[in-house]
């Protein structure tokens, strides 16, 4: 989520003209376009909160529960407007989610077992101990199978405190926090689907199956055009949606497919345009020099064909993983993430909630879990690892900054939420969960600032801005 170095010194530059610019460079990580930006996120769920609690607030939850109604014929499918934002909206987040763990495994820092036992063991010591410290809290009460609230954490938070220290933290903290938030979001999707689907529905999940196989055929047979691939997707969701599985494991399962190569390299691709870059500049050349018709239109059509081969050999220099990524990260962004805050973060806040969240067994096995259980886990997994199967720290990352990954990573808003209205849809938990998860996570992400800050390098002084620089 770290800002690009265009843009990062652009807004670097701007400090000498505007004091708000330095306030600017802080926050812009939270809204970077690059990634799964917190920024948006993070103000629906004020927005939600504020309206909630609210003379509208009444209004403004009946609006998320009004059944939004598809028909045809005989056929039909109702769904509150929230269930819908869950259910058709947030497989794509979890579509991103799965391909940055392919592109992970396949080519980043879970590439070779020497680089990802470290990760790997933190994010199981970071999901182990989490949950045990909520059981402690809760084993043999009603909330006892809450305890998926605290397996996973919010990737676009935790990378986006990261990012607020970019040029002042080695780049392997950022690789190391996305190789943990890789296996620990996989290992949150697990949980979902295991621990919170209560039936199963085999012919829907057998129908699952074909169309992922036939995505995978198409993918072996080096079929280029989307169209299939898209149907083929909307038919593995709705037949995961059937079965009684949550359809967000669809998102994740087509993402896990994606090629994280590309088709052809760039050499090869210097290679096989050269000829038709030469016959378009000689067709160009025609058109411009020639006074017969016939000619012009012959020359156009052969520009345009060459053109449309050049179009096609640089789009094949493009990775399948990365274009998706690419196209969705925006809409994840500003569209579906916080419409899921808008629809899902309904906690109303009151002394009585507060007092009731003091002494719930809930609320404290997720604050616990969360603030202590997180870095506790991941520090006492990777440590053990590198004492004793000889795992190394990347180059530049201190045992500080590990404590302050596993601070950050105890941000579980997004998934922990979602969690959450499985674990205790309908009940009163559910707000009291919501409410814990939310003093959790600002709580981490104070702490994992707070750390981060004090292992990171200091910040440059800025450069004094002569009278040019200042005109």
């Amino acid at each position: 989520m770290a800002l690009t170095p265009r843009l990062s010194g652009q807004v670097a530059a701007r400090a000498h003209h505007s004091r708000a610019a330095g306030v600017l460079q802080r926050i812009a990580p939270f809204f970077a376009i690059g990634e799964v930006s917190g920024g948006p996120l993070l103000i629906a769920s004020i927005v939600a909160l504020s309206v909630v609690n609210s003379p509208l607030g009444h209004d403004y939850e009946r609006l998320w529960d009004t059944a939004l109604r598809f028909s045809y014929g005989n056929l039909a499918i109702a769904r509150p407007l929230a269930e819908w934002v869950n259910d058709a909206l947030m497989p794509l987040f979890f579509l991103i989610i799965g391909t940055e763990v392919k592109r992970e495994f396949s080519k980043g820092s879970l590439a070779t077992l020497r680089t990802a036992i470290l990760p790997v063991a933190g994010a199981v010591g970071g999901l182990v101990i989490p949950i045990g410290i909520y059981l402690a809290f809760n084993y043999g009460t009603p909330t006892q199978h809450g305890w998926g609230v605290v397996a996973a954490m919010d990737t676009a938070f935790s990378l986006a405190i990261v990012a607020m220290f970019t040029t002042r933290l080695p780049a392997a903290v950022r690789a190391v926090l996305l190789a943990f938030a890789a296996i620990d979001d996989v290992f949150g999707l697990l949980v979902i689907a295991f621990a919170y689907t209560a039936t199963l529905e085999w012919m829907y999940l057998l129908g699952a199956a074909a169309a992922y196989a036939a995505i995978l055929l198409l993918l072996r047979a080096g079929w280029v055009a989307s169209v299939a691939y898209i149907l083929l997707g909307a038919a593995v969701w709705v037949c995961i949606l059937g079965s009684g599985i949550h359809p967000t494991i669809a998102g994740v399962a087509i993402g896990l497919l994606l090629p994280t190569t590309s088709r052809l390299s760039e050499q090869r691709f210097a290679e096989r345009v050269q000829r038709p870059v030469d016959r378009l500049r000689k067709a160009q050349h025609a058109v411009a020099n020639s006074d017969d018709e016939a000619t012009v239109v012959r020359e156009r059509e052969q520009a345009q064909s060459e053109l449309g081969y050049i179009h096609e050999m640089a789009a094949a220099t493009d990775e399948p993983a990365e274009r998706l990524v690419r196209i969705l990260t925006p809409w994840v962004s500003y569209l579906v993430l916080p419409l899921f805050a808008l629809s899902n973060v309904r906690i109303h806040l009151s002394g009585g909630l507060i007092g009731d969240a003091l002494q719930s067994p809930l609320a404290l096995g997720i604050v616990a879990g969360l603030v202590i259980g997180k870095p506790l886990g991941f520090f006492a997994a990777a440590w053990a690892a590198a004492a004793l199967a000889g795992a190394r720290l990347p180059e530049g990352v201190t045992w500080r900054m590990i404590v302050g990954i596993g601070g950050v990573a105890g941000i579980g808003f997004t998934i922990s939420l979602f969690i959450a209205e499985l674990a205790f849809a309908g009940s009163e938990g559910t707000e009291m969960a919501a409410l814990a998860i939310l003093a959790a996570s600002l709580i981490s992400g104070m702490f994992g600032y707070a750390v981060l800050w004090s292992a990171a390098a200091p910040a440059p002084a800025p450069a004094p801005a002569d009278e040019s620089t200042r005109q």
